[in-house]
């Protein structure tokens, strides 16, 4: 669905930078359980105010973020910009990613839930006018990306019901996580009343008590780096995760490496301490705890999987996942 109406996709927007690329930006108003929506307006009238000239759509389900990246892109637009939160931003860059442009640049403004990959670049909900200002200036950087080699389709949060959408090859910004943070987001889609942080941790507190673990294999070009049963196991791009937790604190989204991060199952008295030093980044001196910096990663499981990547869901149907960097596959805006 388009705001207004339909934007003429022409790719005559405004001058970032002197170089007269144009602008698209696309609203999810869903992210962040109606934060997006909120943000709107007043994104709108910053973007208006810093960025004459832009066009713009709005998702009305899910994967219309898709929709409107792919008929931007056929446009001619140069900059696509995605108004939402790490699953937002993830969508719009997988569409980028998969186009096989080079010549486009990405601008994330947060609106979601989690924006753990927005605090890697030191973008706040808190602060909507910094974040406009830094897209408006134009600068980028190259960021890395990751990208999930083997075919997978979205699955519903708390839902075991057959994917509906056909597997394919996608990409991740963030992170890619197996077990305790799919239980998470399992309960976190039948809250309620709690959003945000608060959301996060308050679920993850319930999980560490019933969450039964999961059994896996983790392998690195280099051999076999992990296995038996865990509670959790990520694979990073950047350091954080679950609404701020810094799950691989010497990640960075510029280091050319993914960091697998594999935690040990335990008691859930165990569990709550390894929680806790988690928030602070000190769970990684625990016995149970091992991270793994590689290129890439392959991961190994007794039947089909299912796994989360920035905070969406999705289904194999084999018992394996692999997943690879790709360095500096990102040119996005920002300082």
């Amino acid at each position: 669905m388009v705001s207004g109406r339909r934007p003429d996709l022409r790719g005559d927007g405004v001058d970032l930078s002197g170089d007269g690329r144009s602008v698209f930006v696309i609203f999810n108003p869903a992210s962040g359980r109606g934060r997006g929506r909120r943000r709107q307006t007043e994104y709108l009238d910053l973007l208006g105010r810093h960025l004459p000239g832009f066009q713009h759509g709005v998702t009305a389900a899910p994967g219309d973020e898709n929709r409107l990246a792919d008929e931007a892109l056929s446009a001619g637009f140069q900059t696509l910009v995605a108004v939402g939160g790490d699953g937002t931003w993830s969508h719009v860059a997988d569409r980028l990613l998969t186009s096989g442009r080079t010549d486009v640049r990405l601008g994330l403004l947060p609106a979601g839930t989690g924006n753990d990959f927005g605090r890697s670049l030191g973008l706040r909900f808190s602060d909507p006018e910094a974040a406009v200002k830094a897209l408006a200036a134009g600068r980028t950087r190259r960021l890395d990306a990751g990208r999930i080699l083997t075919p997978s389709a979205p699955g519903e949060p708390g839902s075991l019901a057959p994917p509906t959408a056909p597997a394919r090859v996608r990409h991740f910004l963030n992170l890619v996580g197996f077990g305790f943070d799919i239980a998470v987001l399992d309960a976190a889609a039948g809250a309620r009343f709690l959003k945000g942080e608060a959301l996060y941790k308050l679920t993850a507190l319930q999980q560490l008590f019933r969450f039964p673990g999961i059994e896996a294999e983790i392998h690195s070009p280099t051999g076999r780096v992990g296995g038996g049963r865990h509670l959790m196991v990520t694979i990073s791009n950047s350091p954080y995760f679950g609404g701020g937790f810094p799950i691989a604190p010497r990640a960075t989204v510029e280091d050319g490496r993914l960091h697998a991060c594999m935690i040990g199952d335990a008691s859930p008295l165990r569990r709550m301490k390894l929680f806790g030093d988690a928030g602070k980044g000190r769970h990684v001196d625990a016995p149970e705890v091992s991270i793994v910096d590689g290129a890439h990663f392959r991961v190994e499981f007794g039947g089909p999987v299912r796994f989360e990547a920035d905070g969406d869901v999705f289904t194999v149907d084999g018992g394996v996942l692999e997943v690879e960097v790709l360095p500096g596959a990102l040119e996005v805006l920002g300082d």
